[in-house]
């Protein structure tokens, strides 16, 4: 009887303290006084959780940086003929840096990132990213979020998803 509680009693222990550190790995942002701080775990999707962060957050414009390491990152080189971007992916890179917008289109949020990877030899790649996914460690992202709500609209002939601004204010 003893050894049955005693199991019992450490399975529930095991549980508890599984169910508090994924209660813990929730949290992915902070507020902050000009914005907010994202730190991303493992696996996470960068863009994705930009994305959400705005719409949770109801950003109405944002310009955001980071840093961190990336299990993978596509970047794309826009092809102005023939008006899309040519995909290249790198796996196990450091971002040395990151920087993008967030506005809005009619589908929500529209993010906008560029950065430079570096890789375990100090070789840099960097341009458009398409997308990008943590690597062992984390990314910290700063978020300063802007007062006026901005919107990307596709602009042609180019097909482009251009920032439009208001200048008449």
């Amino acid at each position: 009887m003893n050894v049955l509680k005693t199991t019992v009693t450490g399975c529930l222990f095991f549980a508890m303290n599984l169910f508090s550190a994924q209660q813990k790995e929730t949290c992915r942002y902070t507020k902050t006084p000009t914005g907010y701080l994202m730190v991303l775990r493992q696996d996470d999707d960068v863009l994705a959780h930009v994305e959400n962060l705005a719409k949770t957050e109801n950003i109405p414009s944002a310009s955001f940086t980071g840093i961190g390491f990336a299990s993978e990152v596509t970047f794309g080189f826009y092809d102005f003929k023939a008006k899309k971007f040519n995909p290249e992916t790198f796996k196990k890179v450091e971002m040395g840096s990151l920087t993008g917008s967030v506005a809005w289109n009619e589908k929500g949020p529209s993010i906008h990132v560029h950065g430079i990877a570096t890789d375990d030899q100090f070789k840099a790649v960097g341009g458009h990213i398409l997308s990008l996914r943590v690597g062992t460690g984390s990314m910290e992202i700063y978020v300063a979020v802007n007062d006026e709500k901005l919107e990307r609209k596709i602009e042609q002939p180019l097909n482009a998803n251009v920032l439009q601004i208001n200048c008449s204010q």
